[in-house]
């Protein structure tokens, strides 16, 4: 064959490799998913997935007929955060092409005293606006603002919602995974929305997850019955079923913690980390972006650790919107969740208002229960 032909053949099977085998598009979309469920090895997803893909959404819905006194208000409310994430993955898709209009500082910051992304605000705006047009919310706590939003009358519900719209925005022009993590609290029996309803342990939550924003775009979901992994797929729109019933293996041998602050670390957090070091098993990751390091924790196992430090004394981390959400989807999946004392973070209240801080660690179990053992001392 006739070299200039060879070379065109080989462009053609780059640009459409499926034209040579005259597939549908029916049957991409099959071939797509049967290989995906076969790499991930979920048996759910590879029944599903070649004809009937199991979404979110029908995810959500079958959660609600578990619970016969589920009146949907719930599924409405997990569908518009679904929303607001999708709108989100496509604005930090596009950011590398949109340039000034979404990537660097938008000239402002938050309450926490952090300059502000034009994304961050982006995001901020866009999970306002859907969790107030669901009618299903109270009060809102998001991180860019310092004081929680009560919703008005008309579009009033049951719920409050407590989000960090885009966790780890510093790292939105390097091209690093980023994330939205969200909880969710059901009003107080005869309240009609205040900051009381927010102002809880993590114990009153009703649902929580995070969505993370990457190579490509992870959604983890906990409603109190275990937890379960979507990932969307661009081709139909949908966040599809891709990890049921998520579980932490028992011991995990990687650690998660940012060694720049290694100096300022109390003496149970370094001799931890030395622990680690000396058994020559373990290996540090740590991407610097909470979403990401907790979303590889959750799936590998391990442990990730934010303590306390002598520049930060309460912890980094906020409370209400990032340790709870987080501590309950370990919970869930058969790990721990402690502050700085060794203690169940998810039972400990927010005393310093909506963004109050804490230490945090969190993971697979035997992981956490050695940095208890360390912190009790």
């Amino acid at each position: 064959m006739h070299l200039f032909s060879i070379k065109a053949k080989l462009i053609r099977l780059i640009k459409f490799p499926f034209e040579s085998e005259k597939l549908t598009s029916r049957e991409i979309f099959k071939k797509n998913y049967c290989t995906m469920s076969q790499q991930q090895g979920d048996k759910v997803g590879e029944t599903a997935s070649q004809t009937d893909p199991f979404t979110l959404s029908a995810w959500i819905l079958n959660q609600q007929h578990k619970n016969p006194q589920a009146r949907g208000n719930l599924t409405i409310l997990l569908n518009s955060i679904c929303v607001g994430c999708k709108f989100v993955s496509t604005a930090v898709r596009r950011a590398g092409v949109a340039g000034n209009d979404v990537l660097g500082k938008a000239g402002s910051e938050n309450v926490q005293g952090e300059d502000q992304k034009k994304l961050d605000v982006v995001a901020n705006d866009v999970f306002k606006n859907v969790l107030r047009k669901s009618g299903q919310c109270a009060v809102l706590v998001t991180e860019e603002e310092e004081d929680a939003i009560i919703i008005d009358q008309e579009h009033r519900g049951d719920y409050c919602v407590v989000f960090d719209p885009l966790d780890g925005s510093s790292n939105i022009e390097c091209g690093v995974s980023i994330g939205t993590i969200f909880g969710i609290y059901r009003v107080k029996s005869g309240s009609n929305g205040q900051l009381s309803d927010v102002t809880r342990p993590g114990v009153d939550m009703v649902a929580a997850g995070y969505c993370m924003y990457g190579s490509m775009t992870y959604l983890m979901l906990t409603t109190g019955d275990g937890v379960a992994g979507f990932t969307l797929d661009d081709f139909i729109g949908e966040f599809v079923l891709t990890h049921q019933n998520v579980k932490l293996p028992e011991y995990g041998s990687i650690y998660s913690i940012n060694e720049g602050n290694s100096a300022n670390w109390d003496v149970a957090t370094r001799s931890y980390v030395d622990e680690q070091k000396q058994s020559g098993k373990c290996s540090l990751r740590y991407v610097g972006s909470m979403v990401a390091d907790v979303h590889r924790t959750l799936l590998y196992g391990g442990i990730f650790m934010y303590p306390s430090d002598k520049k930060n004394t309460k912890g980094k981390l906020r409370m209400l919107y990032e340790c709870y959400p987080m501590a309950m989807l370990m919970e869930q999946a058969g790990g721990l969740a402690v502050d700085g004392e060794g203690k169940r973070i998810m039972e400990k209240p927010p005393i310093g208002g909506i963004h109050d801080r804490s230490p945090i660690y969190l993971g697979s179990k035997d992981n956490v229960e050695r940095i208890i053992e360390l912190l009790k001392r």
